[in-house]
């Protein structure tokens, strides 16, 4: 089986998405803005991300149910595969940002790892999902026609293995970060190494490959937004090749009108985060004192926590302050009561918290 060598051209319309990109990118690094701001911005996004990416799959949750699942606030018992699907690309989410920050390398277990999450396993247990066995044919579910027909099964090993391959590959020739996201996307959508989950997974991988990259942008936009908001685009800009068969013209197709699509799509989604975090940030200039005025050390110092990440468990309290365990519970509690805090997720093993956004 040939390397994968995706053709593309970077036309004058990619060429221009990058630019707009890399000034939105410089202007958010250095965007002064309040911890508070940025973690309600981080939280916005990931909640978005969810919400939009699960849709666009068939999820029935509304954003504000969604919501309410994620936060442990409400629960649709009619509803529960809909459910596990929010909670697991919240998680796989969750997970995603934390490898990034340890500047994980992505390797097949890493997305293999994303898609167990994907499919409702649990943080910390998930274990990397084995591709798929048989095979997986892609039908309109309206009409029932034949969509697309992936490669078969004794072939996805070897692809996914190779299209890593050229991920490292082109990481060191310097293939820009976006390009290379963009690419990825639409291979593993093609691969399909999946029964189930493939979008899902797909559009996870294109995020992980971007923060990776320095492409995060503080956590603070969503591409699948951009995405669900015209469906048809997306599916028909992933819809390459004269045939439906990947053996008979897809595997060689050109992909320069996806590529033309994700990037210029995510240059929109950066400039309409940056548009908002600019406002966010004049608006949080003038409570920040405020704000301050009203901690003490040990709270300050928590809050420092919050421009990186979007919660925080007892546990890391506790070791942030130099706490014993106990000490840290009853802190948490009064600050919950006090309004510094919101308790995010209530098991009792990792209880998590995220700041309250009416401070």
């Amino acid at each position: 089986m040939a390397m994968f060598k995706p053709p593309f051209v970077i036309t004058p319309k990619i060429a221009s998405a990058l630019m707009r990109i890399e000034a939105v990118r410089q202007s958010i690094t250095h965007l002064p803005m309040t911890t508070r701001v940025q973690a309600r911005l981080r939280e916005t996004a990931r909640l978005l991300s969810t919400h939009f990416s699960t849709q666009i799959e068939g999820n029935r949750l509304t954003l504000d149910e969604a919501t309410r699942v994620i936060q442990k606030e409400e629960h649709f018992p009619s509803r529960q595969r809909d459910e596990q699907e929010v909670l697991g690309y919240y998680r796989a989410l969750d997970e995603l940002e934390k490898w990034a920050n340890q500047k994980s390398k992505i390797t097949e277990k890493s997305i293999q790892t994303l898609h167990a999450l994907v499919m409702g396993g649990q943080r910390g247990k998930a274990k990397p999902t084995p591709y798929r066995d048989g095979q997986n044919v892609i039908r309109d579910s309206r009409s029932g026609a034949m969509v697309y027909l992936p490669p078969e099964a004794k072939d996805v090993s070897l692809l996914m293995a190779d299209l890593i391959n050229w991920l490292e590959e082109n990481k060191k020739s310097g293939l820009p970060c976006p390009l290379r996201a963009a690419i990825a996307h639409y291979q593993f959508a093609t691969i399909h190494p999946y029964y189930d989950g493939n979008g899902r997974t797909a559009r996870l991988l294109a995020t992980f490959i971007l923060y990776v990259g320095g492409y995060d942008l503080k956590g603070f936009y969503s591409l699948e937004e951009y995405y669900a908001r015209d469906l048809p685009s997306y599916y028909n800009a992933l819809a390459v090749g004269q045939s439906h068969n990947y053996y008979m013209s897809r595997a060689e197709a050109d992909i320069t009108g996806w590529v033309e699509y994700f990037i210029i799509g995510m240059a929109e989604s950066f400039e309409n985060i940056q548009r908002r975090a600019q406002e966010e940030a004049r608006a949080g200039k003038t409570d920040q004192s405020q704000l301050l005025r009203k901690l003490d050390i040990r709270q300050r110092k928590v809050l420092e926590h919050f421009s990186e990440a979007h919660s925080i468990t007892t546990i890391q309290i506790a070791k942030l302050l130099k706490l014993n365990a106990r000490t840290a519970r009853h802190l948490c509690k009064s600050w919950v009561a006090n309004g510094f805090l919101l308790v995010m997720d209530s098991s009792k093993k990792a209880r998590k918290y995220t700041l309250n956004d009416q401070l």
